[in-house]
């Protein structure tokens, strides 16, 4: 308790301790990033396997080879198997490990086989330890500071996944919505009745959208997974936060979008979680802010 009156009353050390806390969440983000899609995957095959045994009309010497294929995966958890180099196998050492020490230490490149280490890695320990002093600067060193912080952990990890797989893990999406409606009970950011509505009207704004491009245009225009997340941010932030955050993203996903589109030469699928999670973030931090700023210019 003296400690954690301690970084309330000095705003400095708290910044340090939560950019250094951020620092290594960071590096487990970049493990749940990478490892949680192996993970739904070797479920998902083995859930093949289970539809399979049930489908009578499939000959069991069709069945059986499938299965056995499937039984062959490796157990995949996000502490097991230890982290290894995807090249050569090295595994990584606990002094290989440390939040961007290691990856300057080593100068990006695996101690064994040489292999360059992709930087995604440390920007993704810079952004989270960066965006922790935010919050932290922000909220302080409370109930609030600490539930903006596992918002915004989280949707760094659900930007990862979604531009690796362009999915967006219910086990990550749920869980964090019913976070939001938790500590908004409490008020923490809006009243639990904002909170209950910006779910619903976050998720129906969107939804709604998809049904109209689908019966109009005959095809999916946006993954499932882009209602809920905006349904979670309404359950966080209330419903006067997603028309603020409905239009960041679309700004962020519409220049990036034409970027790609220039680059590619034609227009392919691309992933909208990660600038609805980015909205996410600037409105938790600023909206108010901004939206008292941009109000203002017409009072």
């Amino acid at each position: 308790m003296q400690f954690w009156q301690l970084l309330q009353d000095n705003m400095m050390l708290a910044l340090t301790v939560f950019g250094l806390l951020g620092l290594c969440v960071g590096s487990f983000l970049n493990v749940v990033i990478h490892r949680t899609p192996l993970i739904m995957m070797k479920e998902w095959r083995a859930g093949i396997v289970e539809i399979l045994g049930l489908q009578e009309d499939i000959p069991a010497n069709l069945k059986q080879p499938i299965a056995d294929i499937i039984a062959k995966d490796t157990p995949t958890s996000l502490s097991r198997p230890p982290s290894r180099c995807p090249h050569c196998g090295h595994f990584i050492k606990w002094y290989e490990n440390f939040p961007l020490v290691s990856w300057l230490a080593l100068r990006g490149k695996c101690s064994s086989c040489h292999t360059p280490i992709s930087i995604r890695y440390p920007l993704v320990e810079l952004a989270t330890a960066l965006l922790s002093v935010l919050v932290i600067w922000e909220f302080g060193v409370t109930a609030q500071g600490l539930a903006g912080l596992a918002l915004v952990w989280t949707l760094i990890a659900l930007t990862g996944i979604d531009f690796d797989t362009q999915l967006l893990p219910d086990r990550l999406v749920y869980p964090l919505g019913g976070l939001g409606l938790a500590v908004n009970s409490y008020s923490l950011f809006v009243s639990p009745t904002q909170s209950i509505w910006g779910l619903i009207i976050g998720f129906l704004c969107l939804w709604i959208v998809a049904k109209l491009f689908m019966l109009l245009m005959k095809k999916e225009g946006m993954g499932h997974g882009d209602f809920k997340l905006l349904g979670v941010l309404g359950a966080w932030l209330g419903p006067m936060a997603l028309p603020f955050s409905i239009l960041c993203s679309s700004l962020l996903g519409s220049v990036v979008g034409v970027i790609l589109m220039k680059r590619a030469g034609e227009s392919k699928p691309f992933a909208f979680g990660p600038y609805i999670a980015m909205a996410g973030v600037v409105a938790l931090l600023y909206g108010n802010d901004i939206m008292g700023w941009y109000l203002g210019m017409y009072s």
